[in-house]
């Protein structure tokens, strides 16, 4: 389990995240965001805990999106499966999401919201993860963002699986860096595609 708590002067965050059975307990006084949040979790199968308070809904929306990610991160299986995929119909709105957890960070998307743009954006960047979504039809927002946040979710499911293989052709890429204290040398494991 991976646990964060972040303070800004603008958004106090406690976060616990880990793959499970997608139970989650989610406060944030934002009941759109507490809805997106549930529903990322319960598609990802993932356990999740937030607290959360902010002084705007933007900050504390793109604040609990950060500090998502970087939380996952640390969840992300050495043997993951890497790549996942969803298409999910929602009444008149259909969206497709693909994801690669290989720890390349970028965000390819165009939600009827920036403002949840923002958070897959901030939650796929601070996973290090490519998260591509394509809203390929719908007029209802809240059906498009909810679809989107269901595929990102289901995608998620899949890329976190435990598999037994490395989809690289580069294999891993052993990182070391020496702390800035001088101590002992950070190791790291990160695949590339």
């Amino acid at each position: 389990m991976s646990r964060i708590e972040r303070e800004t002067n603008e958004t106090k965050i406690e976060l616990e995240v880990r793959p499970g059975s997608g139970a989650q307990e989610v406060s944030t006084g934002d009941g759109f965001l507490d809805h997106m949040l549930v529903t990322l979790a319960r598609y990802a199968g993932l356990e999740l805990a937030v607290t959360a308070t902010g002084d705007l809904r933007h900050h504390l929306v793109e604040d609990v999106a950060i500090t998502l990610g970087l939380a996952l991160a640390h969840e992300v299986p050495e043997g993951a499966d890497r790549y996942g995929w969803a298409l999910v119909p929602m009444d008149e709105a259909l969206v497709q999401a693909a994801v690669d957890v290989g720890g390349r960070a970028f965000y390819v998307g165009r939600l009827p919201s920036s403002l949840y743009e923002h958070f897959l954006q901030s939650f796929a960047i601070n996973l290090g993860a490519t998260l591509h979504v394509e809203v390929i039809r719908g007029r209802d927002r809240h059906h498009m963002v909810e679809a989107a946040v269901k595929a990102t979710g289901l995608a998620l499911r899949q890329a976190l699986q435990e598999g037994d293989r490395v989809f690289s052709t580069k294999g891993s890429v052993a990182l070391r860096q020496d702390s800035p204290s001088g101590g002992e040398p950070i190791h790291s494991d990160v695949e590339e595609g």
